[in-house]
């Protein structure tokens, strides 16, 4: 047994106890027996080039668990008493089961949807901040954080979304989660019952689709055109509704704002039946075409709507940051759920949101990222006018952070599969829909394309997945996908 044994010291676990689980293993598997005489501390010690210390540690476990019987001088044996024993192989463990998430925490793919320029953000910037809260911050640091979030973060926010938003709110109002998912939840938590009925955009973003239905949300698809979110046909399919999910100033994912009078008759209507409102307001900052608009949440005067933001999608997603803004009738109702939620974003990254919203860098930062998004969307809208002019519609948006193609033919799901095992991380738009009668097209995200060399490239690939193969001829055989 000794011969064989090799201690890993690069393994997580002490060498002493990976000498205890051989003999344990040896002695099960029957090649040490009862009264058969183990190797002395000291000479076993010698042999395997351990210390006296380590070998002396596990003699002592097997011993004290009866698998070895000191005699003093005339040394160690196996146990004579031992009962047979059935021991699992331990250099062979059960190989983990595995789960595909999505995501993998890799850098985002081409064309990837909901991830910022990552080579745009200021990273020497944050870290000069977040070095300096590190350096200012005392006992408050290693208490338990506030459940609603930092306090000096919820005023700026509150600040921000009154004069970029025109939404009035007190820092009691806003509650800083980990993520937009969580926002959702705490919502769902303190105000949701099992079988409320809610009105979801059709096709709608698909983590608040997962995240109402886990929490037992009765989903009611409500037709999206031109305008935004069909308010009358969501009233002729359920008015008793008790939630609205809504994306109003760039809907999620086609792109439209949702008109001034739609906007007025949603409100009337939650205002009427009692209903909530819960406006994502997810990439409002990008705007191309025309004037900001002002949030859903600005004309409520009744307290229905429930409003999110994130900036996961404005800095960087790793921050897993988010915030709500309810109303200031339900704040102390919020407060409660969310202490009992444990809810919580680390601290140090929320100081820096804060110091960098206060010093102006946030305002700075947006505009940057406006001029050099607008600059990579007419990149990759003129890349994909170009090679796949005749296979794809461009949808024109006023603002966002991806890109809408439809297609004239194909199957969409088929299509961003191949361009996922190509590199191309590209979405079917179909899979956005509830129902089964979703539209055909894809979705590509251009915050990432670094240059318009870099978009004609990936459209020419796009390209050639858009083109099925050749019919089979007898001059030149089946066609190839790369022709």
């Amino acid at each position: 047994m000794s011969h064989a044994f090799e201690p890993d010291r690069n393994q997580p676990e002490p060498i002493y106890r990976q000498l205890y689980q051989r003999f344990r293993q040896s002695i099960a598997d029957g090649r040490l027996r009862p009264g058969e005489r183990v190797p002395a501390v000291r000479a076993l010690a010698a042999e395997l080039n351990l210390a006296r210390g380590t070998v002396e540690t596990a003699y002592q476990l097997l011993i004290g668990e009866g698998y070895l019987l000191a005699r003093g001088a005339a040394g160690t044996i196996v146990s004579p008493q031992l009962p047979a024993l059935t021991m699992p192989n331990l250099a062979t463990p059960t190989s983990p089961s595995t789960y595909l998430s999505n995501h993998s925490g890799g850098l985002p793919m081409p064309l990837q949807m909901g991830v910022p320029a990552l080579d745009a953000f200021p990273r020497k910037l944050w870290t000069r901040l977040a070095g300096r809260q590190l350096r200012r911050s005392g006992l408050e640091g290693l208490v338990y954080p506030d459940p609603q979030g930092h306090g000096p973060l919820r005023a700026a926010i509150a600040t921000y979304l009154g004069i970029s938003r025109g939404i009035a709110c007190r820092p009691e109002q806003v509650f800083v989660c980990a993520g937009y998912r969580a926002c959702l939840d705490l919502i769902s938590h303190t105000l949701m019952r099992a079988g409320d009925r809610c009105w979801l955009e059709e096709p709608g973003y698909f983590m608040a689709r997962h995240a109402l239905l886990e929490a037992g949300a009765q989903l009611i698809p409500v037709p999206v055109d031109e305008h935004g979110l069909d308010v009358a046909q969501g009233i002729a399919r359920a008015p008793d509704a008790r939630f609205a999910v809504v994306t109003p100033t760039h809907q999620s994912p086609l792109g439209v704002s949702l008109s001034l009078p739609r906007r007025l008759a949603l409100l009337d209507w939650a205002n009427r039946n009692g209903s909530w409102i819960i406006e994502d307001d997810y990439d409002s900052e990008y705007r191309y075409q025309g004037k900001p608009l002002p949030a859903l949440k600005s004309l409520d005067q009744q307290g229905r709507v429930l409003y999110t933001g994130t900036f996961s999608k404005v800095l960087f997603p790793g921050l897993r940051l988010a915030y709500l803004v309810v109303p200031a009738e339900q704040a102390a109702t919020f407060a409660c759920q969310a202490d009992r939620l444990h809810n919580h974003c680390p601290l140090l990254q929320q100081a820096t949101v804060c110091e960098f919203l206060v010093e102006g860098h946030f305002a700075r930062h947006l505009n940057k990222m406006r001029r050099l998004y607008a600059r990579r969307r007419q990149w990759l809208v003129e890349a994909l006018q170009t090679a796949c002019g005749e296979k794809l519609q461009i949808d024109t948006q006023a603002g966002g952070m991806h890109v809408l193609a439809r297609l004239r033919e194909g199957n969409d799901v088929a299509i961003a599969e191949q361009a996922q095992q190509a590199g191309i991380a590209v979405q079917p738009l179909s899979q956005w829909y509830l129902e089964d009668e979703g539209r055909q097209g894809l979705m590509l995200g251009f915050t990432n394309v670094a240059s318009a060399e870099q978009a004609a490239a990936l459209a020419s690939q796009l390209a050639a997945l858009l083109t099925p193969p050749s019919a089979p001829s007898t001059a030149h055989g089946a066609g190839s996908l790369q022709e």
